[in-house]
């Protein structure tokens, strides 16, 4: 088989000798690629290192003139520039992701809209006096940051746990832990940033009946004990 290395100084994908297992589409990709010239260019960014995902600079020929010129232009522009840094417009947020009853969540990074192979983020609202249903996020990890108002969150098989946080506080949630997001305030929106591990979204709704008084449970740092 042939891995892919880059020539940083053409922008060419070369292929070199490797030996690694391959099926046989990956065997009948290498046979083409052995006959062909040697420049590829990459016809997908998402899945670098798949290749299937390359194709023979003679196999342009075969491209409209509109797909052509989208190659030629990709694969004239400097390294990194349109798989490098993104900037994401605040007003250029994606509603359509997996939401939970009670909250409005808003994509910005994942998988779909920039590539991410690890992690999701986007923000998360709640209206005034208002809380979310019970859930968790499967095997992700979350991490929530308070931008504005007063959260109140509360976890466990019963919802019997809970804990406040307000602008500037950060907050864990682990992996398949039901969880519930409550506004704490009775006038004012709550507004947080939302990452989790991984560029796809997961929501697991719960129908949970909470217990009636929860037990408040202060964080303490393991690393620097009072």
């Amino acid at each position: 088989m042939r891995a892919s290395g880059h020539d940083g100084e053409t922008g060419v994908y070369a292929w070199l000798e490797h030996p690694v297992p391959m099926d046989d589409a990956e065997f009948s990709v290498s046979r083409r690629m052995a006959a062909a010239p040697k420049r590829w260019t990459a016809a997908s960014r998402v899945a670098a290192g798949s290749m299937s995902d390359y194709v023979a600079a003679d196999e342009i020929e075969g491209l409209s003139m509109e797909d052509r010129s989208h190659s030629d232009s990709h694969q004239a522009a400097p390294a990194w520039k349109h798989d490098g840094v993104r900037v994401i417009p605040g007003d250029k947020l994606d509603p359509n992701t997996a939401q939970t009853p009670g909250m409005d969540r808003k994509a910005a990074i994942t998988f779909a809209r920039v590539g991410a192979q690890k992690l999701w983020a986007g923000t998360v609202t709640i209206h005034a006096n208002a809380k979310t249903g019970a859930h968790h996020h499967g095997p992700l990890e979350s991490v929530i940051y308070v931008v504005k108002g007063k959260a109140r969150m509360r976890w466990g098989e019963k919802l019997e746990f809970v804990a406040e946080a307000g602008p500037g506080d950060f907050i864990y949630v682990p992996p398949y832990v039901p969880h519930q997001e409550i506004n704490a305030s009775r006038d004012e929106a709550l507004e947080c940033v939302l990452v989790r591990s991984d560029g796809e979204a997961v929501v697991v709704n719960l129908d949970i009946e909470p217990v009636e008084k929860p037990e408040n449970v202060p964080w303490i740092d393991p690393i620097h004990r009072g």
